[in-house]
Formats: structure tokens, C-alpha cells, sequence
């Protein structure tokens, strides 16, 4: 979220003092207007504690953006203490009087439970408040909640309307998820030519996550000729950024050999950045290492705690390679009633050959 600002040309030392007079005579736009020259440092020093002060005498006054400016203030801290719950107060309150900007971030304060009971219900309504006014991050955060069914009822093909609209507005993040929209068939047929275009131009603005999906299409040879010189580069550009998903496909191409040498200690590498930053995969990743003793020295114990990290947040392979370990005994006594659950939970989510191993030991009376 940014402090909203109109009008944000330098000011003259002759205007300053005309609305410093005109705000020590109790006049709001005057107020709210010292309240920006100082906070952008137009026409004099910047100072956060001036912007508040002529700020709050703006907003107390009833002016609406001074009311949502000074909302963000109390929000990040800058020239006061910061208060969620004051922030929250006054985003209400600049809400109420249709300031876009202020409903969003109103609707996100719900959203993250911040100054407020957590109610995604009320983030929704105010993020589609200003959503319909024609703000682009709100737009955004309306897709976002049809896409994943937050405080409304799922629907991919309200997300793709409301992705598009901020798509077109230059939100990168709405463009990286139409673009996956695209890519899984989700509210429109699949279409992965349609999917490198919106990643592309998500890709263009810097956005991490659109060039690391950018680099899983070429891996993949999906609406491009398949080309792991390019999915390297474009995962090496995510990477810069320290995104995890694309240090572990960076690392999954390291251990595969593809657009390289194959390097597992390489593969190790990015595995363990991404899955000390929690990423499911990279965990059951390096916990295969760790089995298998590839770049590593082999270690069934790492690879089990690895394996239990990354099947704790429903990730399949590492709830069937769980499985595999007490069917097998791999550094534990061999358990084939446990093994059957891991098997079943793999299956439940999605995963087939935990589907089968779950029959197979069914079958055997487990």
C-alpha cells in the first residue's frame, strides 16, 4: 500500500505561504495540502511529523484523503507511534466517505486481522468498494478472493474477470495470476499461449513469481518449444529475488542435469535455501538427498525430518515417501500400519501412487 498524493508538483515558496495561511485559519484543503508538500518534501524539508500534524487538523476537519493519509501514517509508523487500531479508525471512517484507497486498505486490515477481529467477509466487501471504483489493487484483491473462496464463495470466473481488469491497469501480481488461470484451465480453457503472455508481462515488471513460472513453461516445452537454457535463466532471475519456489526448480535442474552439468551438490544448495524459507517441495526434495546420499552424506534421520516438515503442509510426495520409508524400514522399524496412512493421506491428496500402495497393503490385511 502507498500514502496517496495529488497534485504532487513542487510548490512555490509563495504558495506554501498562502496555505499556511489559509490553513492556520482552520481551512482543510489548505491543511491537507501542507500535510502532502510535507510529506513529499515539496517546496520544503521533508518531515513525516509536520504531514502528520497538518494531517490529523485536515482529517479531525472531516477531509477524506487526509483521513486515509493519515490512516497510513499511523499504519506504518511514520511521525507517530504506530496504532492499527487508530489506522483502522481512520481508514473506516475515509472509507465511509468513498475514498477508494482507504477502503482497500480498510478491507485489508480485516483481511490480516490487524486493529480488527480477522473477517475476510468484511475484507471482501470494502476491497469490492473500491474495486468498482476502478482501483487496481483492489480489483486485484477482489480475484484473489474469488480465486481461493474468501469470504465469498469461489469462483474462477469472477477471478479472471477481476484479474483482467487490474491486469490491464499494470498489477503485475494480476497479471502472474491470470496468467495461471490461463495455465491450469481455471475459469476459462486452458491456454498456455495466453499464459505466457500474461507471465511475460509480470515477468517484464521484475515480478519474481511470473519469471519463475515463465521458466516452468519452458522447462515444461507448454506454449513454448521445451528449452532449459531459457527456464534456467528465467528461474536464475526469480532466484536474484529470493523466491523459494524457483530456488527449488533451480535445484531440481541442477540435480536432473537439464540446461547444465548435473550438480547435486549445486541441487543441495537450493534445496536447503528454499526449504529454509519453508517451501514443501524443496523439503521433500532434500529429504530425497538426504535418502538417497546425493551431495550429502546419507542420512535417513535428516531425511524423515525433512519428509514430516514437508507432508505437514499436505505436500503428496512426502507423505508417500513416508509411507515408503515404514513399508520398507528405512532407518525406522518397518511399520506397515503407519505406512498405510501415510499411503492414504498421499492418495487423498491427489497423489496416485499412494492410492496404490494404499490398496496394496490393504489387500494384505493392513
Amino acid at each position: 500500500m502507498m500514502l496517496v498524493f495529488v497534485n504532487a508538483k513542487a510548490e512555490s515558496h509563495s504558495e506554501i505561504s498562502k496555505k499556511r495561511n489559509a490553513a492556520a485559519t482552520g481551512n482543510i484543503d489548505a491543511q491537507y495540502d501542507l500535510g502532502r508538500i510535507y510529506a513529499q518534501g515539496q517546496g520544503v524539508i521533508m518531515s513525516y511529523f509536520e504531514a502528520f500534524k497538518w494531517y490529523r487538523l485536515a482529517a479531525d476537519g472531516g477531509h477524506a484523503k487526509a483521513q486515509s493519509n493519515l490512516a497510513e501514517m499511523y499504519e506504518k509508523g511514520l511521525g507517530v507511534r504506530a496504532s492499527y487500531t487508530e489506522a483502522f479508525k481512520w481508514y473506516r471512517l475515509a472509507a465511509n466517505q468513498g475514498v477508494a484507497v482507504a477502503q482497500n486498505n480498510l478491507g485489508a486490515m480485516y483481511a490480516s486481522g490487524r486493529g480488527i477481529a480477522q473477517n475476510n467477509t468484511e475484507a471482501f466487501k470494502w476491497y469490492q468498494s473500491a474495486a468498482v471504483q476502478g482501483f487496481a489493487p483492489a480489483q486485484y484483491n477482489v480475484g484473489v478472493f474469488f480465486a481461493k473462496g474468501l469470504g465469498v464463495t469461489q469462483n474462477f470466473d469472477e477471478a479472471l474477470k477481476w484479474y483482467r481488469l487490474a491486469a490491464d491497469q499494470g498489477i503485475a501480481a494480476a497479471q502472474n495470476d491470470l496468467g495461471s488461470l490461463y495455465a491450469n484451465g481455471q475459469g476459462v480453457i486452458q491456454d498456455f499461449d495466453e499464459a505466457l503472455k500474461w507471465y511475460g508481462r509480470a515477468a517484464e515488471q521484475g515480478y519474481a513469481m511470473a519469471q519463475c513460472n515463465l521458466g516452468a513453461l519452458y522447462a515444461n516445452g507448454q506454449g513454448v518449444s521445451q528449452n532449459f537454457s531459457k527456464a534456467l535463466r528465467f528461474y536464475q532471475l526469480a532466484v536474484a529475488k529470493g523466491l523459494a519456489d524457483a530456488q527449488n526448480n533451480l535445484g531440481v535442474m541442477c540435480a536432473n542435469g537439464q540446461g547444465m552439468t548435473q550438480n547435486v551438490d549445486e541441487a543441495v544448495k537450493w534445496y536447503q535455501l528454499a526449504a529454509d524459507q519453508g517451501h514443501p517441495g524443496a523439503q521433500c526434495n532434500l529429504g530425497f538427498m538426504y535418502a538417497t546420499g546425493q551431495g550429502v552424506t546419507k542420512n535417513l534421520n535428516e531425511a524423515l525430518k525433512l519428509y514430516r516438515l514437508s507432508a505437514a503442509h499436505g505436500y503428496a510426495p512426502a507423505q508417500y515417501n513416508l509411507g515408503m520409508i515404514y513399508a520398507t524400514a528405512q532407518g525406522v522399524k518397518q511399520d506397515k500400519t503407519t505406512a498405510k496412512e501415510w499411503f492414504g493421506k498421499a492418495c487423498d491428496t491427489g497423489f496416485q501412487n499412494g492410492c496404490d500402495k494404499y490398496r496394496e497393503l490393504k489387500d494384505q490385511g493392513f
